[in-house]
């Protein structure tokens, strides 16, 4: 392995969530799902979400919980009501244990300040007789399953012998350190479903063949993996769209970049172009 092949591995353990940070982590989502249970006659509560599929990057910003209403039990007519009346009455809930509660259209979230695992999303949902779930969108409800996603990650990953949610954390990296302009991060894994093929090879070209692939692509509407819910990016505007391809032509530009020093023998000066897009998180070897 050579400087570059180095970085990146140190890049890919840097990514990773540290024991410490999982164990915090692990404290804080099963109080919190305690809590809930305490007060509200469920039929089971899961972690969901990108922590759950191992692809969330460090620091964690938010851990995400499905609390599963029993249907029958006192909270069950929240079914009949709208999605919004369901995450008021969480928030409620929650209110009573924690100081800094919030809510939209979706879910209720407790923020931890001063903590790296700063915040979790709770989503009130009931089971669909289908399969999935439903969750509140606004003063609707709407399906989802996302454990089928975290079916398709699971695959895939084992395809890409191992390497595709490192991929993923690494993209998901680029765009944390441009301030998150690619939103849902979810968006990332979504398209990474789909355009990263197999045999994956080096960190460094996947990310440059993706990044041009999904330029090419960033303007279309992206299913639910599930087939349930809304695109993916259903709330981003054409316009946005654009300017979001604009944004990832530079990422691509400073890849090509640093592939080419690499292919030069400048390997130091290709590292320092890849902190450009990863900064602190990918160290110099």
């Amino acid at each position: 392995m050579g400087y570059v092949d180095d970085a990146f591995g140190l890049l890919k353990s840097n990514l990773e969530i540290t024991p410490t940070e999982a164990s915090l982590a692990s404290t804080r989502h099963h109080r919190i799902r305690d809590h809930i249970e305490k007060e509200w006659t469920l039929d089971r509560t899961f972690l969901t979400g990108s922590y759950d599929r191992h692809t969330k990057t460090k620091k964690l910003k938010d851990v995400d919980i499905f609390a599963v209403i029993d249907p029958d039990g006192p909270q069950g007519d929240l079914a009949d009501g709208t999605g919004t009346a369901a995450v008021t009455a969480l928030k409620k809930v929650l209110e009573s244990g924690w100081d800094d509660v919030q809510a939209d259209d979706y879910v209720v979230t407790i923020y931890y300040a001063g903590e790296d695992v700063a915040s979790y999303e709770v989503a009130p949902v009931f089971s669909r007789a289908e399969g999935g779930f439903l969750m509140p969108n606004g003063s609707t409800w709407m399906a989802t399953d996302p454990n089928i996603h975290a079916e398709l990650v699971t695959a895939k990953n084992k395809d890409c012998a191992e390497k595709f949610v490192p991929f993923v954390k690494m993209v998901k990296g680029i765009n944390r350190e441009a301030g998150d302009p690619l939103s849902p991060s979810f968006l990332i894994e979504v398209m990474a479903l789909e355009l990263v093929d197999t045999p994956f090879t080096r960190y460094q070209d996947e990310i440059r063949w993706f990044l041009a692939s999904a330029i090419d692509q960033i303007t279309d509407d992206w299913p639910d993996p599930a087939g349930l819910g809304p695109a993916v990016n259903s709330q981003m505007t054409m316009a946005e769209r654009h300017t979001l391809a604009e944004v990832m032509r530079g990422w691509l530009k400073t890849c090509e970049t640093a592939i080419l020093q690499e292919q030069a023998g400048k390997e130091k000066a290709a590292v320092e172009t890849w902190r450009t897009l990863f900064g602190n998180r990918m160290p110099r070897p």
